[in-house]
C-alpha cells in the first residue's frame, strides 16, 4: 500500500480509525526517504541526471516524487520567472533543462529556501517525469513515475463467478478470473481473454504505462471505446495477468458473485 495516497493511509491527512496510536504533528505530512538504486534521465540523447543519492518525497494525498542532489544534475539548468507556493514546503523555483540540443521549459523545480520543517529539501531538484525522453532505474528503462517502495501488488486466482456486461448485455462469464490488489486502489478483476468473444474486441491505438505492471494496451469492447486493457509483457511479479483483460468504461459493469464491483481505468495516453 502507499503510505500517503488514498484515504486512511498511515501518512494521509485522515488518520486510520483502526489503530491504537495517535500521530502528533501536522495533518499534512512529509517523509523524505532514500531511493535505493541508481537513477538516470536523458534528454536529446544526453544525460540529465545520474544519481545514487536520490530521495523520494512522500507527501500526504500526493503521489511520490523523486528528488536528486543538484550536484547530480548534468544538464544545464536555466532559471525562469515561474514559481509556485506550497504552504508545507515553501516557494518553488523552476528551471529550463537543456541537453542534446533541446530545451524542456520549466521541467525542473526545487526549494532554494524551504520552510524550516522541510529544510532537508534544500539543494535538491525534482523533474517532471514526462519532460525527459527516458528514465533508467539502474539499467532498466522505466516509462513512468518511480515506484513507491511502500506500494505492493498481489495477484490471486479466484473461482468466484465474474460477469462482465456491456449496456446490460452479458459479454463474458468466467470462474477463472484473477483478482489484482494494488495499494489503495479497488481490486481489479482480470478475465482470461479467451473467455471474451473475439468479435466484440477491436484493437485501440491507446497505451498507458504503470511502473508496477508495465505497458498497457487497450481494446474497444462491444462499442465502448478503450473499454478493456491488458499487459502484453507484464512486469516481474505480476506475470499471471498476461492474456487477461480488465474492464471499465461507460456502459460496462463488472459483477463478482452477483455484486457490482468498483473498477478503475489507468491513465491513458
Amino acid at each position: 500500500m502507499s503510505l500517503t495516497l488514498g484515504p486512511n493511509r498511515p501518512l494521509s491527512s485522515t488518520a486510520p480509525a483502526t489503530v491504537n496510536y495517535e500521530l502528533h504533528g501536522p495533518a499534512h505530512r512529509l517523509f523524505f526517504d532514500p531511493f535505493p538504486r541508481r537513477i538516470r534521465a536523458f534528454l536529446g540523447g544526453e544525460p540529465v541526471v545520474d544519481s545514487v543519492r536520490a530521495m523520494l518525497l512522500h507527501e500526504s494525498n500526493l503521489m511520490v516524487v523523486l528528488y536528486v542532489p543538484r550536484e547530480d544534475v548534468l544538464a544545464r539548468l536555466t532559471p525562469t520567472e515561474h514559481s509556485t507556493h506550497c504552504p508545507f514546503k515553501g516557494d518553488a523555483s523552476y528551471w529550463d533543462v537543456t541537453a542534446g540540443g533541446r530545451t524542456a521549459a520549466n521541467a525542473a523545480w526545487g526549494y532554494p529556501d524551504p520552510r524550516p520543517e522541510a529544510a532537508w529539501l534544500e539543494g535538491y531538484v525534482a523533474f517532471y517525469w514526462d519532460a525527459m525522453d527516458a528514465w533508467f532505474d539502474e539499467d532498466e528503462e522505466t516509462g513512468g513515475h518511480p515506484r513507491d517502495p511502500y506500494t505492493r501488488i498481489d495477484v490471486r486466482r479466484t473461482s468466484r463467478p465474474v460477469t462482465v456486461s456491456a449496456h446490460g448485455e452479458v459479454i463474458a462469464q468466467t470462474r477463472r478470473a484473477l483478482v489484482l490488489s494494488e495499494g489503495h486502489l479497488p481490486n481489479r478483476f482480470y478475465v482470461p481473454r479467451e473467455d471474451v468473444p473475439a468479435e466484440l474486441l477491436e484493437v485501440s491505438a491507446t497505451h498507458s504505462y504503470c511502473p508496477y505492471k508495465g505497458q498497457a494496451s487497450y481494446l474497444h469492447v462491444a462499442g465502448v471505446p478503450d473499454g478493456a486493457w491488458y499487459y502484453p509483457q507484464p512486469c516481474d511479479g505480476v506475470g499471471l495477468i498476461r492474456d487477461h483483460l480488465a474492464f471499465d468504461g461507460d456502459g460496462l459493469e463488472v459483477r463478482v458473485s452477483g455484486e457490482p464491483v468498483e473498477t478503475g481505468m489507468p491513465p491513458r495516453s
